[in-house]
């Protein structure tokens, strides 16, 4: 992008760097290891704030990862879960070939009776409660808040969650089996807490997954998992002839459990 081509464009700079960078990735100009800002400040004779605005961008799209200590590189896509199936984050975090951990925020007898009325106890039932902070790689993918009846969950309440899966311990543990889930997907725009909690950028929204999972006709899982939007996509594929059918691929870098 010359000196001339800046001035001609009535576009604002950070759009015409944008646009040079999206091209340079598509191109193959840019691979792996992404520009610091001094190098792109220098490249296109534009002010820091500048560059920044045009990299926030490309973050926020989830074309560029930001590594503390290591600077910034291109992301290998996005993580991609079909519809119209039972999953687990565990297993799709590490089938990307991303280690895969948790950070527990609770692990407890809770109660609430909203959630027990969704898994058909009576109001006052006790629940046990798995909060945790799920992670792709070394970055934070989302928040997991899991809920299960107190006769199945007791079962789990020592478990170590940090690399475990959690529908991996229920069948063991407790012979239970899931044969069902429904789910509803929610566009949502975090507050400052989760924001700071999943280490967001600026104007990152999260995508709130609602899920009521059954063992035959028993509720015995009620979960809601806050997970990046730029980092997580739903997908699915159908034929006019036989119908919808669920896709999957991986085109990056969120249940087990």
């Amino acid at each position: 992008m010359s000196e001339s081509e800046r001035v001609s464009s009535s576009r604002p700079l950070w759009q015409q760097v944008l646009d040079d960078l999206e091209r340079r990735i598509a191109s193959g100009d840019i691979v792996d290891r992404f520009p610091t800002d001094k190098e792109l400040t220098e490249q296109y004779g534009v002010s820091r704030h500048t560059v920044r605005e045009a990299v926030r961008r490309l973050r926020a799209r989830g074309l560029v990862d930001r590594h503390r200590g290591r600077g910034s590189f291109l992301t290998d896509g996005v993580l991609t879960q079909p519809l119209g199936g039972l999953y687990s984050l565990f297993r799709a975090v590490e089938e990307a070939g991303l280690e895969q951990r948790s950070r527990v925020l609770y692990l407890g007898i809770d109660h609430d009776r909203d959630i027990a009325a969704r898994l058909q106890l009576p109001p006052n039932a006790e629940l046990v409660r798995l909060e945790r902070v799920r992670f792709a790689g070394p970055e934070p993918l989302a928040v997991d808040d899991t809920w299960l009846p107190a006769d199945i969950g007791r079962q789990v309440l020592d478990v170590d969650f940090t690399r475990t899966a959690l529908y991996d311990v229920l069948q063991e543990l407790s012979s239970v089996h899931l044969t069902a889930a429904d789910e509803t997907l929610t566009p949502m725009v975090p507050d400052a807490q989760l924001a700071a909690l999943l280490q967001l950028e600026e104007g990152e929204a999260l995508l709130r997954v609602e899920r009521l999972a059954r063992s035959g006709r028993r509720p015995v899982e009620y979960r809601t998992t806050l997970i990046r939007g730029q980092r997580f996509r739903y997908t699915s594929s159908w034929r006019t002839d036989e119908g919808p059918a669920p896709t999957t691929a991986f085109v990056d870098t969120h249940p087990a459990g």
